[in-house]
Order: structure tokens, then sequence, then C-alpha cells
């Protein structure tokens, strides 16, 4: 179950921002400090944990999961992995949101 944020203190006028696929996969890999060029084996045991949201609803997928259905083996650059592994995480998206995730996906948060 998620949490409804906390109320706005009139400080922050900007809205707040989920961060899903692609987007997400980037900030993570950033967070780590993931270095290129980097093989598949290497990045699911050194951060095969690391879920990546989705959807704007929240569901996740592991990058170890991720890297388990991409069919390359090594990446030369951060773009190239995002770009390997958009298909991925478009599809996992796709199959995670029925009817209801996809009027979920529609109301503003």
């Amino acid at each position: 179950m998620m949490a409804a944020p906390p109320p706005s203190n009139d400080i922050d006028n900007e809205p707040d921002v989920v961060e899903f696929g692609i987007a997400a996969l980037d900030a993570r890999t950033e967070e780590r400090g993931v270095s290129f060029p980097v093989t598949s084996t290497e990045l699911a045991s050194a951060h095969g944990d690391v879920r990546v949201a989705v959807d704007p609803a929240g569901h996740e997928i592991t990058l170890r999961e991720a890297l388990a259905r991409c069919d390359r083996e090594e990446f030369s650059s951060k773009q190239d992995l995002l770009n390997a592994l958009h298909p991925v995480l478009e599809a996992e998206r796709e199959s995670s949101s029925g009817i209801l995730g996809r009027l979920w996906a529609l109301v503003p948060l």
C-alpha cells in the first residue's frame, strides 16, 4: 500500500515527480556509481538488487530481472545500457498495468 505524500508547506511550488522506466534506471545507476564499460554479469552481481519503478503506480522490477530479459551481455556506456533496457522496462510496464493500473496512471498524484 502506498502512503499519501505529506502535506505541502507552501515553500515547494514544484509538483511531485515520480521517476519510472528509463528515468528511474538512470537515477539508480547514477546513485550506485555504475562505471562503464560493464557486463550484464558484473551489473547483476554488484547492483542486481536495485529496484526500478516501471510505472507511476510504483510497480517495480529488479535490475537483475531486467538484465535477464535483455539480449545484451555488455554495455559500453550508460546510454547503451538505457537503450538496451528500454524495451524490457516498457514490456514490464505494459504487463503490470491492467485496466485498473491504466486508470491509476491517469490520476494525477
